[in-house]
Order: C-alpha cells, then sequence, then structure tokens
C-alpha cells in the first residue's frame, strides 16, 4: 500500500488493485472506502508515517460492497474506533448477509474482472450506518451522499461541494483517462448516475481506479459521460 498525498487535506491510498482516499478535517480524519482485507496494519503504519494519527479516524465511507473496497474496514474500525457507513442497499451485501451481485460483463471485460478477483475476499463487515441520497455526513465542510446505483445496487458517490471534490467509486474510473466505469450489474442505470456526477462539475475527482483528476475535470467529466 502507497500513500500518496494530494494536498493538506486529501490523501490515496493505492493497493495493487484499486485505491482509497484519506480526507481530513484539522486532526479528524474519513477514509472513503477501505482497501484490502488484511492491509489494515500496513495503512496504519502508512498513516503514522506521514504524521497523520490513525486514532482520529472518525468514520469510513464504503462507496459500494466489492472486495477491493470494503477489505479492511472492519479492523480498521475495531482499531480506532471508526464508524462504517454504507448505502442500504449495499449494507446486506457488505454484511454478508446476500451474495456479491454479479456484473453484466461485455467480452472485453471478463479477462480485467477475473484478474480483480485475485483481490482478498473481504470478511462479513458490520455497517454502523446506513445512508441515502442527500445525505449530509459531518465532515469536508459537508459531505453529500449521491446514490449511483448500476455498478451495484447501493453504489455512492460522496461529494464535497465547497471543495470542489468528488469520490465516485467505480461508478467512473480514469484509466489512462476520465471513462465509464466497468464490472456493472445495470449498464444503463450506471451511466444515468455517470451523467448524475458530471451534471455536479468537480475540481477534483477521484476514482476507484485510475489517478485523481485535477486539470479540466468538469469537462472531462461530462465528455466522458456524453461518449459512453
Amino acid at each position: 500500500m502507497d500513500l500518496v498525498a494530494l494536498g493538506p487535506q486529501l490523501y490515496l491510498l493505492r493497493f495493487p488493485i484499486g485505491q482509497a482516499y484519506l480526507w481530513r478535517d484539522g486532526e479528524d480524519s474519513t477514509l472513503i472506502d477501505a482497501g484490502w482485507a488484511g492491509s489494515a496494519a500496513a495503512i496504519e503504519t502508512g498513516l503514522r508515517d506521514a504524521g497523520l494519527d490513525p486514532t482520529r479516524l472518525r468514520r469510513i465511507v464504503l462507496t459500494h460492497a466489492h472486495r477491493d473496497h470494503v477489505g479492511a474496514a472492519g479492523e480498521l474500525a475495531d482499531r480506532f474506533g471508526a464508524e462504517i457507513l454504507a448505502h442500504s442497499l449495499d449494507s446486506p451485501i457488505i454484511r454478508g448477509e446476500l451474495p456479491v451481485p454479479e456484473p453484466d460483463l461485455l467480452d472485453w471485460e471478463r479477462p480485467l474482472y477475473e484478474h480483480g478477483l485475485t483481490v482478498p475476499v473481504a470478511p462479513p463487515t458490520r455497517v454502523d450506518r446506513e445512508l441515502a441520497d442527500g445525505e449530509v455526513l459531518d465532515f469536508g465542510g459537508g459531505a453529500v451522499v449521491v446514490h449511483t446505483p448500476g455498478h451495484t445496487p447501493g453504489s455512492l458517490a460522496v461529494h464535497l461541494p465547497r471543495h470542489g471534490v468528488l469520490f465516485t467509486g467505480d461508478t467512473v474510473a480514469s484509466v489512462p483517462d476520465v471513462m465509464f466505469g466497468v464490472f456493472h450489474v445495470d449498464r444503463a442505470a450506471a451511466l444515468a448516475s455517470m451523467r448524475r456526477l458530471a451534471a455536479l462539475r468537480p475540481s477534483v475527482l477521484c476514482c476507484g481506479h485510475g489517478d485523481p483528476v485535477t486539470t479540466g475535470t468538469a469537462e472531462r467529466l461530462a465528455r466522458a459521460a456524453e461518449q459512453a
């Protein structure tokens, strides 16, 4: 796991497949997604090496139920007393009460999907708070939950309007440029969700896969949504 500072408040946690983000408000922090199962110790070490206090981790917001996003959430929450939040439709999947829904794969996506399954399976993980579209969370000057169904039924994005930052989960990717994500259970719904996100016109785009986008962001996202 590599920890990359993107700014004074925003950090990228990069894993061999996928990534998570950390947002700081003073000494308190919020994780958007949690990386791989078994990586909690590496995450703690990375935070401490960067001068961050992992005991000030207040919440972990899961954008959806896939293993590369949920993996370390339970262990991190147990270590540091953080709250785990997820959309109500994906929460039963995260808790292990329902199976992970199978994506509707295009032919070219199949080898990529098989590669993604090499990520360790996430253990059943508690969800302390179930979220709904439009809720405002107490970080980042008011973080708005945006329900983005399609990648999974309960996929969500997190928008920080005050900072122009948008965490998209896997609805949008940036590999190599801004693009429609892959492995959706409902492609039409996911595309509608992407176009809703484009209407937010963010200045910083933080996707689940690919480098953060910080230049021409709103235009690049809108163009990708139109062309998808």
